[in-house]
């Protein structure tokens, strides 16, 4: 897979755990653990995206 197309797929996933985050936060009784799991998810994933970032080639 290609950097980019790689990049790009992290990015999608990263939305859609900011979506699910969203919807767990506005629910009448979120969950702690999920929400918790969910956020360490998506640090993961931008973290993994800026490393990948500053190893591109210009």
């Amino acid at each position: 897979m290609r950097l980019d197309a790689r990049i790009a797929s992290l990015n999608n996933r990263h939305a859609a755990l900011e979506a699910q985050i969203f919807e767990e936060d506005h629910r009448p009784r979120p969950d702690a653990e999920t929400l918790a799991r969910l956020k360490r998810e998506k640090l993961r994933l931008k973290e993994e995206m800026e490393r990948l970032r500053v190893s591109q080639p210009h």
